[in-house]
């Protein structure tokens, strides 16, 4: 996957365009860096609160990870550095508002962490960040510095719930899909009609899907080749199937339920899922509160529920066998 819109979208939020000329400096353990804005603001510290947006890329722009794709900022909290040259000590040269690219050493990272090597070629590891605020622990209680963090969270969440409306509106007009949307709120697109019934509660469909953030991000996918392409391949899930499940039950997010239930065997359809039809204002892993999604399906099979046999009826007593 390659940096495009997305990085120039990030490269004017920053600045970069107009610091591309600047040349990289040596930092600890073998980091290289560019401070492309600088607010003068109180460096970070262990301890800190820190809401960041930031790419992480290979040498060659291959995207690895970005909060941009995923259309939600990055939450940390500033740990000590593990050993000089690391993603904290990167951190630790930033404040609220500045942004900076920074490439760290794999050899580096290789060699005091014990990881093994990454999957692809070069010599660094770049990140790319923008801090959006920054709350300073310093002295201040457990107690209160986490009702400051709480009440930021909370505020930025606010702002994602708003924001979810537009946002599924410009994907919808970004991938030019031509919609249905039902009571529940959950659009669909059909790709290519099915034949046959549909799924009745309790019938088990089995299907081939791929989860995106609205930003383009793959977060998940039963499609091997989808997987790579959105660094979510796992080894450990071969091999790449189709996954059954049981509809009508509970067994997945309200939107699924409801949009499997309208294709056949053999469609395959998009499905845009409002926070409300995935994982609401909880989220779940690696997916934030009111985050908006999209699920590209095919249904390859439906199995239809096996008939429970009916109840057999108790004889009535005989002679034989009435009770004395």
């Amino acid at each position: 996957m390659k940096r495009t819109s997305l990085i120039l979208g990030l490269a004017a939020l920053t600045g970069l365009g107009a610091t591309s000329c600047q040349s990289f400096k040596d930092g600890a353990g073998g980091m290289q860096y560019k401070i492309v804005k600088e607010e003068g603001k109180t460096k970070i510290k262990e301890g800190d609160f820190i809401s960041l947006g930031a790419v992480i890329s290979t040498e060659n722009d291959s995207v690895l990870n970005s909060s941009y794709e995923m259309e939600q900022p990055f939450y940390l909290a500033a740990q000590k550095s593990m050993y000089p040259g690391d993603i904290f000590t990167a951190l630790s040269m930033l404040g609220e508002g500045d942004s900076a690219v920074f490439r760290l050493n794999i050899d580096t990272m290789v060699a005091k962490t014990g990881q093994p090597r990454p999957p692809f070629k070069g010599q660094y590891i770049v990140h790319t960040f923008k801090i959006n605020k920054v709350i300073p622990k310093g002295t201040l209680t457990d107690s209160v510095f986490n009702q400051e963090v709480e009440k930021y969270i909370a505020q930025d969440r606010e702002k994602a719930k708003n924001a979810e409306a537009g946002k599924i509106e410009n994907y919808i007009k970004k991938n030019n899909l031509e919609v249905k949307t039902t009571s529940s709120g959950l659009k669909y697109s059909i790709e290519k009609e099915g034949t046959g019934n549909k799924p009745n509660v309790g019938d088990t469909v089995v299907v081939h899907y791929t989860g995106k953030f609205l930003g383009g991000k793959i977060f998940d996918s039963s499609v091997k080749e989808d997987a790579k392409k959105g660094n979510v391949y796992n080894q450990m899930r071969e091999p790449y199937d189709p996954i059954r499940i049981p509809i009508g039950v509970g067994a997945v997010v309200p939107g699924w339920d409801e949009g499997l239930a309208l294709l056949s065997k053999g469609a395959k359809a998009t499905l845009v899922l409002p926070s409300k039809l995935a994982y609401g204002e909880h989220g779940s892993m690696g997916i934030q509160p009111y985050t908006p999604l999209a699920f590209t399906v095919e249904i390859v099979d439906i199995v239809p529920q096996k008939a429970k046999p009916a109840p057999t009826a108790a004889a009535p007593d005989t002679p034989a066998t009435a009770k004395k």
